[in-house]
């Protein structure tokens, strides 16, 4: 199922397309590997919300070869972090090799590992937490995203629609989209968020952190 229709999208895209080489050859690697990355419309969808809050400190759940992260890093700026996750030390020196060129590599720490495991070892709290992790671990997410974000603070969540399988006529039973379902389910009854889903591309969940 196509959340957006395929012309739209060609039309958006033909709009925000500012000719970052980088981007390009992040693009057309991700397409040879088959490799997902969120692409131009949801990556200026992260550089714009992470701007509108001010954000200096970004985590990212997930962050392959770096492509959304560059979005957060040009957000937060000079002096900004953006720490960076994967469990593959490949995806560590390409992105390195991309957000070096892209001039942004400064502002990055990168760490090999479980996801969730590093956000615990290193601790803190954020201003967006951004999780583009494997889906059947969406559901551990919501609590940790709750402790470690500020007030104000972003839970920013890709795949939530996950090409209409989450519909509950889909037929689709497999165990990443049992964990989908499960995600959204929770973190629309979290007291402590506030979200809304955004049918870009294949669904983008903002949360809100709440005071308090």
């Amino acid at each position: 199922m196509d959340i957006v229709h395929p012309r739209i999208e060609a039309y958006l895209r033909a709009l925000a397309e500012d000719g970052e080489p980088v981007l390009w050859e992040m693009e057309r690697l991700a397409s040879e590997l088959q490799f997902p990355v969120v692409g131009l419309l949801v990556g200026r969808m992260l550089y714009q919300l992470a701007s509108m809050i001010g954000a200096r400190r970004v985590f990212e759940l997930g962050s392959g070869f770096g492509y959304s992260a560059l979005f957060f890093a040009k957000a937060v700026g000079p002096g900004g972090l953006v720490v960076c996750t994967d469990r593959s030390e490949r995806n560590r020196q390409q992105a390195e090799v991309f957000l070096k060129r892209a001039g942004v590599w400064d502002r990055i720490q990168f760490h090999v590992g479980h996801a969730l495991t590093v956000l615990q070892q290193v601790g803190g709290t954020w201003d967006v937490i951004f999780n583009d992790i494997d889906k059947e671990d969406y559901p551990a997410t919501v609590e940790l995203a709750y402790r470690h974000l500020r007030p104000g603070g972003l839970f920013i969540t890709d795949n939530v629609l996950w090409g209409g399988r989450v519909l509950d006529d889909s037929g689709d039973d497999a165990p990443a989209t049992r964990a989908i379902r499960a995600f959204n389910r929770q973190l629309f009854a979290h007291p402590g968020f506030y979200t809304v889903v955004y049918p870009v591309r294949d669904g983008v969940a903002v949360a809100v952190r709440q005071p308090g």
